[in-house]
């Protein structure tokens, strides 16, 4: 897609390099991602507004420290340094970046010495969010100091004759009281951009872009009844009409009412015609002994692949296969942190475009979750529906430990149908990321009126998160914990024990398979 404007974030390997991104697109502004070691070059060709240096872990003196080419800072566009990229601007210049007495980390108050630019319209003190082991301790030649830290003499810098800014603290995360002003200083007043990234303007031109590349040709998507391969149909629709051929494979492994409620907004909301096809007894029987997750996951791959063909055969048009692949996912697969170690198999339909010799067409590539949503308002698709947790490939396959069978999946759908509808009810559903209920293979003793039982164990699992790439388990209230398990105990046969999952992201996954 063109974008006149575009602001480049250089990743040097922080944790926050795409809440940078996020944030500046908050503002309005469309932001990319790329690593530290692209070429000015490069960079030059995508004529950027301006470039922000990412934090990182390393220290500018470390052998192997990731540095920049250094002809970036002759391309005359404004440069904001985080963190490590304020100290690779100091180490550049000139100045002294030495190891400081004690590791600053955690909030600290920040005394503006120069409001002008970047700091325009805060009040000084103000509260940032620090995390560094080294500082810079001597200005290089030209720059000056424009605010303060108890701990950091020098917490922000400015060059007088260039435009080259840096912080020592992270604008970016929740912490820093007045980030999100200190972001839009810097990619409104002093890049001078427009704020033209909206999610209007981005239908506006996804379609056209659609409707160039795809020319008079078919499109297959295969509706997981997820948010983003519902957004991707709806704005692939709006774009080429009836050529656009839904799929929707039901596994048998989908969550309570899910395939009815997807071939309902598709027919009723949006006069989309969808076929569904009903695999459930075909997933169900291979499946039937298998206990390793991977091997589930690979069996339900293939599977899914199989019945998808069989149906895309009904429309010899397609030649393209829509996609509702996601900005994470691309950085992912080309981050600084070297090829990251390859997306859990199923997290797109793999292996089947060139199988079927289609053409990907990706129409959210360059989307955030938020984003996402945010486009699909836009397209009208129901706010109930946008709200939706992800929901995993494999379905509840992978929600069951050990072998899926028909009797264990009707549990697990049970409980994890009590356990959202209570989250509803307490209003929480949107204050966490993804929350669900996990049978595992435990019989353990209980007691139901006078008889001594010998049921499943049921795990709760609920989590909050921004992205997906790092969680915390939600702290839900007890009272709501204590409404899930005795509903689940008393109204699902089967299940006489409920536990609570307190494990976070990493070490942990979110899903348990």
């Amino acid at each position: 897609m063109e974008h006149h404007e575009r602001i480049i974030v250089l990743d040097f390997g922080s944790q926050y390099t795409q809440l940078i991104a996020r944030r500046i697109r908050e503002c309005g502004v469309y932001a990319e991602i790329h690593p530290y070691w692209e070429l000015a070059s490069q960079l030059q060709a995508l004529s950027p507004k301006g470039i922000v240096l990412s934090g990182g872990p390393a220290s500018v003196y470390a052998e192997d420290a990731p540095r920049p080419d250094p002809a970036i800072f002759e391309l005359g566009v404004p440069i904001l340094g985080v963190c490590y990229g304020l100290q690779l601007l100091g180490f550049h210049f000139g100045g002294e970046v030495t190891q400081a007495a004690r590791r600053e980390y955690g909030r600290a108050e920040l005394f503006i010495t120069d409001g002008a630019d970047l700091f325009a319209g805060i009040c000084s003190p103000t509260t940032v969010w620090m995390s560094h082991g080294d500082a810079l301790t001597r200005l290089p030649e030209g720059f000056e100091c424009i605010a303060y830290t108890e701990n950091a003499p020098i917490a922000a810098i400015r060059h007088r004759g260039r435009k080259l800014w840096g912080v020592q603290f992270h604008p970016e995360v929740e912490h820093t009281v007045e980030g999100r002003r200190i972001i839009e200083n810097f990619v409104r007043r002093i890049c001078g951009c427009q704020a033209e990234w909206t999610p209007e303007a981005f239908v506006e031109a996804a379609l056209r872009d659609i409707r160039q590349q795809v020319n008079d040709e078919g499109v297959l998507c295969a509706l997981s009844g997820g948010v983003d391969s519902t957004v991707t149909a709806v704005l692939v629709h709006r774009a080429i009409g009836e050529r656009l051929h839904c799929i929707h494979v039901d596994t048998g492994l989908m969550r309570e009412g899910e395939s009815q409620t997807i071939a309902r907004l598709f027919q009723e909301h949006f006069a989309i015609p969808l076929t569904v096809v009903d695999g459930a007894e075909v997933f169900l029987s291979r499946l039937r002994g298998v206990t390793d997750p991977e091997q589930k996951r690979r069996i339900i791959g293939h599977t899914f692949i199989e019945l998808f063909e069989r149906e895309a055969q009904r429309f010899p048009d397609a030649r393209w296969l829509a996609q509702g692949t996601l900005y994470p996912d691309v950085i992912e697969s080309t981050s600084v942190r070297g090829p990251s170690a390859t997306i859990k198999s199923h997290h797109n339909v793999g292996g089947l475009p060139e199988r079927m010799q289609l053409r990907l067409l990706e129409p959210l590539r360059e989307l955030f979750k938020d984003e996402v949503r945010a486009v699909g308002r836009v397209l009208g698709v129901p706010e109930w529906f946008l709200r939706r947790h992800p929901f995993p490939g494999p379905g509840l396959a992978i929600r069951i430990v050990g072998e899926v069978t028909p009797e264990r999946l009707s549990l697990v759908r049970r409980a994890d149908a009590i356990f959202l509808e209570e989250l509803e009810r307490a209003g929480l559903t949107d204050t966490v990321w993804q929350a669900f209920a996990v049978l595992l293979p435990v019989q353990s003793v209980g007691v139901m009126g006078d008889e001594r039982t010998y049921e499943y164990v049921c795990a709760l699992r609920a989590v909050t998160s921004t992205d997906g790439m790092t969680a915390d388990w939600a702290r839900l209230p007890e009272e709501v914990l204590a409404r899930v398990s005795s509903r689940i105990i008393n109204e699902v046969r089967g299940i006489n024990r409920v536990v609570y999952d307190i494990s976070s992201k990493p070490p942990a996954t979110i899903e348990w398979e």
